[in-house]
């Protein structure tokens, strides 16, 4: 039977041997469960009386905000310094590190009360869109949308900012949570509902529009990614204009792939190519075809 000590020695040699995934002697890394707390933490920000275990009265509203600001601050200072930290290369000056590590962290809370305002109508397109809502507290405590877009939302304001590591651990935790997930670089406007959410995936350099729907299982994607790194920075994702539908089970691949404002993609619909406005793109279980929404009849020129 093995030992401890035994077990032990052939960890050790494991981490030798296979270095690639060791973490050790080098700059420290946020702290994945520091992240995630603050992230609740800036959720009851967002959301007041509705992330709490107790009702907050109006009363005591700005002496609880404080309270709350001061501790997310200190907590999320902290792990943004590490992140400067470990984007720093060596051997350059870390003396101002503390200092814009204070301001980053300054200047992303100063955003939330626009983040609220656009998640305010992201709710109102929640309600509006689904028939099945019996109210808009029934949204937000229960919809994992609304958890995913404002996870999304914060995110997007570090990605802005080019902190590094916290933005996608942010939104892989509300990915794990939701089944939704959203990479915090994508460009979403206001009026965003995605109804049911589960399998949904938006990445990286995908720009959407107002007032989109999308529903459960949609894929806005690359083409590929065999180039890898080299494609770093470059558009990968498809673009959605405004006032787009996109029923379940759509794919849409492509940087260049642009989805006219007004369309409506229809379920299990592949996509690589750009659709005019106003267009319906359809599966009828043999071929795709796209039509025009104000001639139904008349299918466009388009190759899918």
């Amino acid at each position: 039977m093995e030992t401890v000590t035994q077990l032990t020695n052939q960890l050790i040699a494991s981490y030798a041997k296979v270095g690639g995934i060791n973490h050790l002697d080098g700059k420290n890394l946020p702290s994945k469960r520091g992240v995630t707390s603050i992230t609740c933490d800036l959720l009851r920000l967002l959301f007041p009386g509705f992330y709490d275990e107790k009702l907050v009265h109006s009363s005591e509203i700005k002496v609880e905000t404080a309270a709350l600001l001061d501790s997310v601050f200190g907590a999320l200072e902290d792990e943004i310094r590490k992140s400067l930290e470990y984007q720093t290369p060596e051997g350059l000056a870390k003396k101002d590190i503390p200092g814009e590590a204070h301001k980053l962290t300054m200047d992303f809370l100063e955003s939330l009360p626009r983040v609220r305002e656009i998640l305010h109508t992201d709710v109102e397109a929640a309600f509006n869109g689904d028939p099945a809502a019996a109210s808009r507290e029934e949204i937000i405590v229960s919809y994992p949308f609304v958890e995913a877009i404002a996870v999304q939302r914060l995110a997007h304001e570090l990605y802005l900012k080019n902190v590094a590591l916290i933005p996608r651990i942010m939104t892989e935790w509300a990915h794990a949570r939701t089944g939704m997930d959203l990479n915090p670089g994508a460009k979403i406007g206001s009026h965003f509902f995605v109804d049911h959410c589960t399998g949904t995936v938006v990445g990286e350099t995908a720009i959407i529009g107002n007032h989109v729907k999308m529903y459960h299982s949609v894929t806005l994607g690359a083409k590929s990614t065999a180039a890898g790194q080299q494609l770093r920075g470059k558009k990968r994702h498809p673009t959605i204009e405004d006032r787009v539908t996109i029923y379940p089970g759509a794919t849409i691949l492509g940087g260049d792939t642009v989805i006219g404002a007004g369309s409506t993609i229809g379920g299990n619909v592949f996509i690589m190519d750009s659709v005019q406005p106003n267009s319906l793109v359809i599966y009828d279980g043999l071929d795709m075809r796209v039509l025009d929404k104000n001639h139904k009849n008349a299918a466009l020129d388009f190759q899918i």
